[in-house]
């Protein structure tokens, strides 16, 4: 089954391929594709070119001078209001600035933002440190998996969307591909990874059908935001409902990876402590670790989503509306949906995949069915399954079946 859900996802991927170039979809909507670094000269406080002391308008004259970009070594002069939005800078300040090349020599460098580039490159390798320091291999597989995710997004989910593809389609697609990567990457290529990659699917699955009934219960449009428009405008066939569907999707399979996974190991692991267990006692002592995990993670995305959404949350704070109005607001609505679709496909995902791996982890040793190089040591040292030792051997053996993978 795995196999031929690859083989289609595959073959889904070379069908959904995007052939545009993105780049294109922007300069028609005016976006500004390219930007350079720069440094804070100079900052001067004086009234805005073309008004006097007296119209009151202050401006702060900035000088840069370009540390990249066709002008590098030039200056640049720019003039920016006073606002409660007008940067802080002060001489030395490292940022960045817009470049329009078809814009007039004074107007061609605009300010965009500051220069983060090089503290999100420190933070990014501290938590590399961290992730391999704990993790060892299994954690520098992990950060592999990682990255393949991105790539997915990057060149096949974000390109196909902007070219007007289907969103669910996309995004089912693309979120069976990170599955495959993410899972097999981090976790090796063993049974119990297998387990966690269907039960994700299943789940997935689930959280698509939902996806799509609620949104066209609720009738959620996508238009939510500014940016939401403008990349309307700049793409024409993109469906904003789609869309909206989509990021259910791939909102909700970061945190299927994460329940199936424990579920699946939480299997394993108690095989391995108790190899006299039985199916039905592995698949209820599993449910039970389920139960907690779900009930914690549920909170997580709900938090996560409030988190995100909090400056809008506390617009409707300050216009003192009901809390029956501010869920019924298409904005706060989607999120609301996207919250509870996602948590049905967590709680889906437990007993689904607690399931597979109580079915596929094997008989307990009371069902006939000890592993088979356990049985061979066995009998070569002359015990017997009752031996209070035969539980390490029961150990050590899946302990090196999870080592197979490294060691190959």
């Amino acid at each position: 089954m795995v196999v031929l859900l690859a083989v289609v996802t595959a073959i889904a991927i070379g069908v959904l391929w995007p052939s545009g170039d993105v780049r294109r979809s922007g300069e028609r909507i005016g976006l500004i594709t390219e930007v350079y670094g720069a440094e804070v000269v100079s900052t001067t406080r004086r009234p805005c070119e073309g008004t006097t002391t007296e119209d009151n308008v202050p401006c702060i004259r900035t000088v840069f001078r370009l540390t990249a970009g066709p002008d590098d070594g030039e200056t640049a002069r720019l003039e920016l209001p006073i606002s409660p939005t007008t940067p802080d800078l002060e001489r030395g300040d490292r940022v960045v600035l817009s470049y329009d090349p078809h814009a007039d020599p004074g107007f061609r460098y605009q300010y965009a933002d500051r220069q983060r580039r090089p503290l999100l490159l420190w933070l990014t390798i501290l938590f590399v440190v961290v992730v391999v320091g704990l993790g060892r291999w299994r954690g520098a597989a992990a950060l592999v998996g990682l990255g393949a995710s991105v790539v997915v997004l990057l060149t096949f989910i974000l390109p196909a969307l902007v070219e007007g593809t289907s969103p669910v389609l996309v995004a089912v697609v693309g979120s069976s591909a990170i599955a495959y990567l993410a899972l097999y990457l981090a976790h090796g290529f063993r049974m119990m990874t297998t387990v966690a990659l269907l039960g994700t699917l299943a789940a997935l699955a689930l959280t698509v059908g939902l996806a799509t009934l609620f949104t066209e219960l609720a009738r959620l449009t996508g238009f939510t935001s500014e940016e939401a428009i403008l990349v309307l405008v700049g793409t024409q066939n993109l469906d904003l409902g789609g869309m909206v569907l989509a990021g259910m999707v791939l909102g909700a399979l970061g945190a299927l990876d994460d329940v199936t996974v424990t579920q699946a190991s939480a299997v394993w692991e108690l095989r391995i402590a108790n190899p006299v267990m039985s199916r039905w006692e592995l698949y209820r002592a599993g449910l039970r670790i389920g139960r907690d995990h779900v009930a914690s993670t549920v909170n997580t995305l709900a938090l996560a989503y409030a988190g995100a959404a909090l400056p809008l949350l506390l617009l409707f704070v300050l216009a003192n509306q009901s809390l029956g109005t501010v869920a019924n607001s298409e904005i706060v609505a989607t999120e609301i949906i996207r919250t509870l679709v996602g948590s049905i496909g967590l709680v889906a995902a437990v007993p689904v995949t607690t399931w597979l791996a109580a079915e596929l982890v094997g008989p307990g040793r009371d069902e006939g069915s000890e592993p088979r190089r356990v049985r061979r040591r066995r009998a070569r040292r002359g015990r017997s399954p009752s031996d209070p030792t035969a539980d390490t051997d029961v150990r050590d053996a899946a302990e090196r079946d999870e080592s197979d993978f490294w060691t190959d």
